[in-house]
């Protein structure tokens, strides 16, 4: 065990974190120079193509330090906020963390968030500043900004290229020097933790677990300590860049993969403890929490028939990101689907993305929104994730929406820009610190349902990308809020309803049939697309019919020819008005998203 180091790579979105994972796995020989690719340890196509890690991944290295051979287990994680649950369940398993910043952008506000996890979980934190080639690079700066807002010793950060190489040995040394050694009693009985997930198509569930107490072997009667399963441990597996490697136990301290030949994919939860079956452990390891969505959005399959396939392919990837839920749900403009939750709206995207690729389903997503407490008249209070759920408003008695601690990272110039967009989301000012003569740090509460949609997009663009941004959330107030309905030829589109403020629900209404005017095909009546609040409509646009040219077929000849097949026309339109269908396109279901 005093030869094994557990550590995590933990960062703000594109400070280096995986092409510092590719120099550590080159450096310790795991991969020859011939077989290097780049991001090894981002193995989605997705992650690829976007260059963000999005799950967090394990790998077993050998590294030779002074003729003594050790054992590093490294795992990188995301850097987006929106998959900070990834990272703490890496922070659960691993003994220290490398905290990486970029030598050029310094401190941002996800590298705050990351820190406060780390040291939550009492680990050993190597601070190390990357990309010191840069022309634009002043890392004794960024040390000094490490110590005024984070708190820890910088003296001694690791200073490293990661692209080109530097101080990638010393790195790795000092990981060997300065990252503890697990702790626990190889001797007593098995306790392990599970702390990732996923489905192989020949193997079944498969656990990715820390022993922390005792050994796993291959043969061994297992109880899951969740449901109290029990099990055979049919194969064990350390995890490698190329091609895992079997083995025949994972003693206590080590990282590895066991394989149950588990088919059902809801029988392996992550956090879960897994102990011998004869001889049980009486606590479970439990370090930490299930994941909380914050954003919820319908997911409806295009072709209804494919109802099952999707409620399959969610179990499947619940078991690949655990902090996905879901539940079934109907709409009358979209038939059966699910309300599924997520982290936030890159996770949502993202998640939409790998069910269309992976599962080949063609989906229809409606916009995202968050839950509310809403106390009724009668004294009880139910929580509402679909506003087409939300009860009438005489039985309302009072609305409570969720509020987040919103934390901005800004360049001076751009301060201005950011506190008015931060204003004109309902936001309330608890703190502003100039962390130096450059970079100010912005503490807001903001409601959540004003930073789920576009609000991370906005604040890129008005900062030119130089602003970072992380939120907590804190608690539920008061909020005097609205039903927007949408009503497309005359019949609410329930998968359009959106809880607004009163105060902006107006200008939103305006906004959104606008651009619903754009989106709509037209057809061959006349449409109206209407925005109301209950009985009352607030905003309306006519999309104008498509003419069909009836009166081809006239060759001259008397006017009152060509003026009968117009008038049988338009009898025709006035019929088809009235029971006709409109079509809607998946981008009219986002337009939600664009009525700010």
């Amino acid at each position: 065990m005093k030869n094994i180091r557990n550590f995590s790579i933990i960062a703000h979105i594109d400070h280096g974190k995986s092409t510092l994972a590719d120099r550590i796995i080159q450096e310790c020989g795991s991969v020859s120079d011939r077989e290097m690719g780049t991001q090894m340890m981002d193995t989605m196509d997705i992650e690829q193509e976007r260059g963000i890690t999005i799950k967090a991944q394990s790998v077993r290295l050998n590294y030779t330090k002074d003729g003594v051979e050790y054992i590093l287990n490294l795992i990188d994680t995301p850097g987006h906020v929106d998959f900070s649950y990834e990272v703490s369940k890496s922070l659960a398993s691993s003994d220290g963390a490398l905290l990486i910043v970029d030598a050029a952008q310094g401190v941002e506000a996800q590298t705050i968030a990351n820190v406060y996890m780390a040291l939550d979980n009492d680990l050993e934190l190597l601070p190390v500043i990357n990309k010191i080639d840069l022309p634009a690079a002043d890392p004794i700066k960024v040390a000094e900004e490490i110590e005024t807002s984070i708190g820890i010793d910088a003296t001694d950060a690791l200073l490293v290229s990661a692209k080109n190489g530097i101080g990638i040995k010393e790195l790795l040394d000092a990981i060997v020097d300065r990252v503890p050694a697990p702790s626990g009693d190889p001797s007593a009985t098995t306790k392990a933790i599970i702390y990732d997930s996923w489905f192989d198509s020949y193997l079944g569930s498969l656990a990715l677990v820390r022993v922390f107490d005792g050994s796993l072997k291959k043969g061994q009667m297992v109880k899951l300590m969740s449901n109290n399963e029990t099990h055979a441990i049919l194969e064990l597996m350390y995890p490698h860049p190329l091609k895992r490697h079997n083995t025949k136990s994972i003693e206590s301290g080590e990282i590895g993969i066991v394989v149950l030949g588990l088919k059902e994919v809801g029988v392996i939860n992550v956090g879960d403890t897994i102990t011998d079956a004869a001889n049980p452990t009486k606590e479970s390891v439990g370090t930490y929490e299930p994941a909380k969505p914050f954003v919820f959005a319908g997911m409806y399959p295009i072709d209804t028939d494919k109802f099952e396939d999707l409620r399959d392919a969610l179990d499947k990837l619940k078991l690949n990101d655990s902090s996905l839920s879901y539940e079934p749900e109907t709409s009358v403009a979209l038939g059966f689907g699910f309300r599924v939750g997520f982290l936030g709206m890159l996770h949502m995207e993202v998640i939409k993305e790998r069910l269309e690729r992976e599962f080949d389903l063609d989906l229809i997503a409606t916009a995202p929104s968050v839950v509310y407490h809403v106390y009724l008249n009668d004294g009880t209070k139910i929580d509402v994730q679909n506003p087409s759920e939300l009860p009438e408003v005489n039985m309302i008695e009072r609305i409570e929406e969720p509020y987040v601690k919103a934390t901005v990272i800004t360049p001076t110039e751009y301060l201005g820009n950011v506190m008015n967009l931060l204003v004109t989301k309902r936001g309330v000012q608890n703190k502003m610190d100039y962390l130096n003569e450059d970079r100010v740090l912005l503490e807001y509460e903001v409601p959540m349902n004003e930073i789920v949609v576009g609000f991370y997009d906005t604040l890129k663009s008005i900062s030119k990308g130089y602003a970072s941004f992380d939120y907590d959330p804190t608690e539920f107030k008061l909020g005097d809020l609205v039903k927007l309905d949408v009503k497309v030829a005359g019949e609410v589109v329930d998968a359009l309803s959106v809880i607004v403020p009163r105060t902006s629900a107006d200008s939103r209404g305006r906004s959104l049939v606008k651009n619903m005017k754009e989106i709509v095909p037209r057809q061959l009546f006349e449409v109206a697309i209407q925005a109301s609040l209950g009985s009352r409509v607030i905003a309306r646009e006519t999309i104008k019919s498509m003419g069909k040219n009836v009166t081809a077929k006239c060759y001259g000849g008397d006017i009152t020819r060509k003026r009968k097949l117009l008038d049988k026309q338009k009898k025709g339109k006035k019929r088809m008005k009235a029971i006709g269908k409109v079509q809607l396109p998946q981008e009219a279901f986002m337009s939600v998203l664009k009525m700010d």
